[in-house]
């Protein structure tokens, strides 16, 4: 292992994305430690890898094992969903680290901010996926065959002011606009169980659409949008025509896959330019 190259460990969250990076890493002859969580981490990713098993709340023996580890950056990689007080369960670094943050922790965007911020004062860094796999990132225009007409194009800026002005309040990150009407946004559920919910709001005549862009104020290593096959399936089964998404600000999962499926489906997928004014620059403020 060169200085160029530290020991990279994954903080892993469920889906594929973790056992992604960690191929991908390890294909470039680095080492990797991946701590899973409980309820969290599909036992298949750490499968043949050096990990440690955790809660959320025991941040401090996590870090102490890091540093035996001898990691040098970090990553997050892949959804979790945010525990209440009473699951966390905190050790003493973890309630001392609460104590510090306060408020800032009441947003997903504004905790995760905070704990790279503290693992950064660790000796850490923190470092985003599109910086480990680069074609994770969502290009602009159309990912299958299929564009949005003028109709669905107005429901799509339609949706991206709602999106902007939900994530400059540290709530979510996703809007469904159809025929001008608001009919869902994101909050804590996530974006699959917002599509859900639109199943049955869904107006008559053409479908809506769903988008999902960054936080105006948003860390690009931290939490980007992200949608892969079950995001298609799912708006779908919603009724939706289609989705757009921030080029260069969302993580797209299996390219390939995900223009397949919104082929079969009927679909348009989208990368869509996105104003950054008003947000910090990359990596954070």
């Amino acid at each position: 292992m060169s200085d160029s190259f530290p020991k990279l460990g994954i903080l892993a969250g469920g889906g594929t994305l973790p056992a992604r990076i960690a191929a991908a890493v390890r294909g470039q002859g680095r080492e990797v430690f991946v701590v899973a969580f409980e309820g969290h981490t599909d036992p298949a990713t750490v499968e043949g890898l050096p990990h440690l098993w955790s809660r959320f709340g025991a941040a401090g023996s996590i870090i102490a094992r890091l540093k035996d580890e001898g990691v040098g950056e970090l990553v997050f990689a892949g959804p979790v969903r945010r525990p209440s007080f009473s699951e966390l369960i905190p050790d003493w670094y973890t309630t001392k680290f609460l104590a510090k943050v306060g408020t800032r922790a009441l947003g997903d965007d504004g905790l995760l901010r905070s704990v790279a911020k503290q693992l950064e004062g660790e000796g850490f860094r923190v470092v985003g996926l599109h910086d480990l796999l680069g074609d994770l990132l969502t290009p602009p225009g159309p990912v299958g065959r299929l564009t949005p007409d003028a109709e669905a194009e107005i429901d799509i800026a339609r949706a991206v002011e709602v999106a902007r002005a939900l994530g400059a309040l540290d709530v979510g990150q996703g809007a469904v606009v159809q025929q001008g009407i608001v009919l869902a946004v994101e909050a804590i559920e996530g974006t699959d169980a917002m599509l859900e919910r639109c199943a049955g709001l869904a107006r008559p005549g053409v479908g809506g659409v769903l988008v999902k862009v960054k936080k105006p104020q948003q860390d690009r290593r931290l939490d980007l949008p992200t949608m892969g096959v079950t995001t298609v399936e799912n708006a779908a089964k919603a009724g939706l025509r289609g989705i757009a998404v921030e080029a260069g600000g969302s993580l797209l999962v299996d390219r390939a896959a995900v223009a397949e499926a919104a082929n079969r489906l009927g679909l348009f997928v989208v990368g869509i330019a996105v104003s950054s004014k008003n947000g910090p620059p990359e990596g954070g403020a």
